[in-house]
C-alpha cells in the first residue's frame, strides 16, 4: 500500500492532531498519515515508511539532489524531476515478493496540489504498460432530496477534469447514501467513457469493516483484476475471512460505555487507532462499545467522579503538551480509587504514574519536565543523555521496540510472553530514580526494556484493570485479532458493566 499526500510537511509528525488527526507511527519508526492505520487493518500486514510520501518530502529530496549536484546543473523543473521522484517512491515499494502496489493519492482531482501526482501516474502507465497499471477513480453521487434523484454531474465533472490531465479512469467507484441504479450506471458509463462493468456502487454502510463485501457484491476486484491480467483461476477471490470479521461486527451487542479522557476530544480522528482497537476488543467480546468523549480540561470542574461512576472503563490515550494534563491526573485518581478499568497509553502511563507519585507516594508536586521543569520530583523525564539536547525530534523513540515483562504480573499473564513489541512514540520515560519509592508504595513496574533501564509498563495489584503502557498498542489491533490489552480492558469493563466488579472503596470518602 502506498498513500501520496499532496501537503507540503515533509510527514505528519508535526502536525496539530486536532486539525490532521492521528500519527500512525510504523513498525520502523515511520510517523505516516493515519490511513495507513486503516491499511494495515484491513489487508493485516504490517507496511513501513516507505507507504507514506508527501509534497514536502518529495521537493525537500529534489532539492537536495540539486543541491549536491545529482542533476549536473540541469534545470530543475516539475517535469521530469518531480514526477520521477514520484514515480520513485511507488517504484521502491516493489519487491520480490509484491505482486500489486495499491497507491492513494490523497486530495481531490482539481486542487492545485495534486497535479505533480496526477501527471507522475499518467507517466507511470507509459512507463510500465498499460496491462499494469488501473486507474480507479473515487467520486461522489449525491443525493437531492427535494427532487429524490441521485446526480451524475459531479461525476462527469470530475472525470472531466480528470480526461484534461491525461488520464481516462478504467473503474469509477461511485460514493453515495444509496445504491446506484443500474440504468444511473448506463448514464455514467456512457458520458464517462467506462464500460458499465467498471461502474461500482460504494454505497455508505453501517460499519467500514463492511465495505469489502459491498465491493465484492459489485464486482470491484473481478473488474480490476481483469483489467492487470490477472488470473483469477490462480488467484481465486476468497473474502471467508474478512466475512467472519463482519460477523463479529453484526453480532456485537452488549452495551459497554468507554470513556477517553484527551485533549483532542473535539476532533475523533485524533484517537483514530483507539476507538478502532477498542472497538474490535468489542468484536471478540459480542460487545458494542460506545464512547464518551472527556475534555481533559473539563475535569473535575465540569466533568467530575459521579460522571466517571458511571463508565464501564476508561482510555487515557496519548498526546503531547501541557494542556489538560491536570485534568488528565485527577481521572487518573479517581479512576483508580473507584475500581474503574483505565488503560494509559504513552501519555497514558506518564499521566498515571504522576498521579500515583503525588497521592500514594507521597511525592508532593511530582511532574513531567515536559510539563513542569522546576517541579521538585520529576517521575517523567529525559534520560540523562538527553538532558539539554537542543533537536529534541533527535530523542525521539519510534518504532518497535521490545519489552520484558515480569513473571505472573497482570500484564505477562494478559500477553501470554514475557518478551514482547510494541511500537512507540515519545520522547520522555518514567525516571527510575523514582522507581523504588513509587514501588514501594504499590504501583509495579511491570514490564521494562531488555537492559532494565526504561520503564514500559506499570499495573496496580488488586486494582480490576489500572494499567499503563508506554508504547501505542493500538498500532498493531486487528479486527480478527484484537491487542490484548484493549481485549482486556473490555474484560474487566463488562464485568464492572455487568456488576460484578466492586468497588476499592466507598467512592464518598474520596479526598480530592
Amino acid at each position: 500500500m502506498c498513500k501520496l499526500d499532496p501537503y507540503i510537511n515533509v510527514d505528519p509528525g508535526t502536525m496539530n492532531p486536532g486539525e490532521h488527526g492521528e500519527v500512525f507511527v510504523t513498525e520502523d519508526g515511520g510517523e505516516t498519515d493515519l490511513d495507513l492505520g486503516h491499511y494495515e487493518r484491513f489487508i493485516d500486514e504490517n507496511l513501513n515508511r516507505n507507504s507514506n510520501t508527501t509534497t514536502g518530502s518529495i521537493y525537500s529530496s529534489v532539492i537536495e539532489k540539486e543541491r549536491r549536484g545529482d542533476y549536473l546543473g540541469r534545470t530543475v523543473q516539475v517535469i521530469p524531476h518531480v514526477t520521477d521522484e514520484i514515480k520513485g517512491r511507488i517504484r521502491r515499494l516493489a519487491s520480490d515478493d509484491i505482486d500489486v502496489v495499491i497507491v492513494e493519492i490523497g486530495g481531490t482531482v482539481g486542487d492545485i496540489e495534486i497535479v505533480p501526482f496526477v501527471e507522475a501516474i499518467r507517466q507511470f502507465r507509459r512507463d510500465v504498460g498499460r496491462d499494469n497499471v488501473c486507474y480507479v477513480h473515487l467520486t461522489l453521487v449525491p443525493y437531492l432530496a427535494p427532487s429524490g434523484e441521485q446526480k451524475t454531474k459531479p461525476t462527469q465533472h470530475s472525470v472531466t477534469e480528470l480526461r484534461s490531465r491525461g488520464i481516462q479512469p478504467d473503474v469509477i467507484v461511485c460514493r453515495s447514501d444509496r445504491f446506484i441504479e443500474e440504468d444511473m450506471k448506463r448514464k455514467i458509463s456512457l458520458l464517462c467513457d467506462v464500460p458499465i462493468e467498471g461502474v461500482v456502487s460504494a454505497v455508505d454502510a453501517a460499519s467500514i469493516y463492511e465495505i469489502p463485501r459491498v465491493l465484492l457484491e459489485e464486482g470491484l476486484d473481478t473488474y480490476v483484476c481483469e483489467i492487470l491480467k490477472i488470473d483469477l483461476n490462480d488467484h481465486p477471490v476468497d473474502l471467508s475471512q474478512w466475512l467472519s470479521v463482519i460477523e463479529s461486527v453484526e453480532n456485537a451487542t452488549k452495551p459497554v460505555k468507554i470513556g477517553i479522557v484527551g485533549k483532542y476530544v473535539d476532533m475523533s480522528d485524533a484517537y483514530l487507532s483507539v476507538v478502532e482497537a477498542t472497538r474490535h476488543a468489542g468484536f471478540f467480546h459480542g460487545a458494542k462499545v460506545s464512547f464518551v468523549w472527556i475534555d481533559a480540561e473539563m475535569v473535575p470542574s465540569e466533568i467530575s467522579e459521579r460522571d466517571f461512576a458511571e463508565l464501564d472503563g476508561m482510555i487515557i490515550p496519548g498526546g503531547f503538551g501541557e494542556r489538560g494534563i491536570e485534568g488528565m491526573i485527577s481521572a487518573a485518581q479517581i479512576a483508580r480509587t473507584i475500581g474503574l478499568p483505565t488503560l494509559g497509553i504513552c501519555l497514558g502511563l506518564q499521566v498515571m504514574s504522576i498521579e500515583y507519585a503525588r497521592h500514594a507516594a507521597g511525592l508532593e508536586g511530582a511532574n513531567s519536565r515536559e510539563f513542569n521543569s522546576t517541579a521538585p520530583h520529576l517521575v517523567i523525564d529525559l534520560m540523562d543523555d538527553q538532558v539539554g539536547v537542543v533537536n529534541k525530534g533527535g530523542t525521539m523513540r519510534l518504532g518497535a521496540y521490545p519489552a520484558m515483562l515480569t513473571e505472573d504480573s497482570q500484564v505477562a499473564e494478559i500477553y501470554g510472553a514475557t518478551v514482547v513489541s510494541e511500537r512507540h512514540r515519545h520522547r520522555y520515560e518514567f525516571n527510575p530514580r523514582y522507581r523504588a519509592r513509587i514501588e514501594e508504595a504499590g504501583l509495579a513496574c511491570s514490564g521494562n526494556s531488555p537492559d532494565g533501564r526504561l520503564v514500559e509498563f506499570i499495573e496496580l495489584p488488586g486494582h480490576p484493570f489500572w494499567v499503563g503502557t508506554q508504547a501505542h498498542p493500538e498500532f498493531k489491533s486487528r479486527p480478527e485479532r484484537p491487542h490484548p490489552l484493549f481485549r482486556e480492558l473490555l474484560t474487566a469493563s463488562l464485568e464492572r458493566a455487568e456488576g460484578r466488579a466492586p468497588h476499592l472503596i466507598d467512592p464518598q470518602s474520596i479526598d480530592h
